[in-house]
């Protein structure tokens, strides 16, 4: 059978998003590896898929697939294409769009045809909740590289994130930082790991490497985890920019037990339909 899809880009981290309450869809971890292919398949960075909703609290559920075929609980780039997508094929007309996931209920909201405002939810601190193997909570925990000592924030935004301040993000260690801590065993489901560049108190630039995906162009709950370092850290306001390499976002966090909400642009690049069995 032909199964269609949509093709869709958030500041450059792209997705493939399926319907899967009008279609039969079972996504599993090969299936999802192999379309993610950039050669030989659709290619992209995550797989959203749209449910039917287990809550009568939400609209939707709300999958993600890395492109290692691996589940997560959150993306926020994708949260924002989510909800142009089950807006524009006529799932829903809600400006305000509940949606289940793995880790609670999120709020997406149209601001206009293009761009969408999520509530990424409250952060997530303590160690045993991101989960990090640490004894205590700190705004900092250390570790060492080589013969460095490397100074991060931790936090889960729906996923385990590591924020590492940074004097340059052009010139940061992305491709070997990243993917040694990305894998640490002081992460046992792994994490994303944000490199931030602090321009002033309003505006921040970040350069992501995802767990189960490598660097992308851009990651919403990165940069809302990289916010909240920020804050905790005295280094940015309430409000401020997110500068990544695919584009801006806008972020905002007023402390602890506050949500984080982040809005950005999305874009429809093009729908089609892929043989599946």
């Amino acid at each position: 059978m032909k199964l269609k899809f949509a093709k869709m880009h958030g500041l450059g981290n792209d997705f493939v998003v399926i319907d899967a309450i009008n279609q039969r869809f079972k996504p599993h971890p090969e299936l999802v590896r192999r379309w993610a292919d950039r050669f030989d398949g659709i290619g992209f960075d995550q797989m959203l898929v749209v449910e039917k909703p287990d809550s009568e609290r939400a609209a939707f559920k709300y999958r993600i697939y890395n492109a290692d075929g691996g589940e997560v609980a959150q993306c926020g780039n994708g949260a924002r294409c989510f909800a142009r997508f089950v807006r524009e094929q006529g799932l829903t007309d809600l400006d305000l769009i509940p949606v289940e996931t793995n880790t609670g209920l999120l709020q997406l909201e149209a601001i206009d045809a293009t761009r969408y405002r999520v509530d990424m939810g409250v952060p997530k601190f303590e160690p045993a909740e991101i989960p990090l193997r640490a004894e205590t909570r700190q705004d900092l925990y250390q570790c060492d590289y080589a013969d460095d000592e490397v100074s991060f924030s931790a936090m889960s935004i729906g996923n385990p994130h590591m924020v590492i301040q940074v004097a340059d993000v052009d010139s940061a260690a992305v491709s070997t930082l990243g993917p040694y801590f990305e894998s640490h065993m002081m992460f046992p489901e792994r994490a994303n790991i944000g490199f931030m560049q602090v321009i002033d108190r309003q505006c921040f630039k970040l350069r992501v490497f995802e767990r189960g995906v490598g660097e992308t162009r851009a990651c919403g709950s990165g940069a809302c985890a990289a916010m909240v370092a920020g804050v905790q850290l005295d280094l940015l306001e309430a409000r401020a920019s997110a500068i990544l390499p695919g584009g801006e976002l806008n972020l905002e966090w007023h402390g602890e037990a506050k949500p984080v909400m982040m809005t950005g642009e999305t874009a429809m690049v093009y729908q089609g339909e892929i043989e599946y069995e």
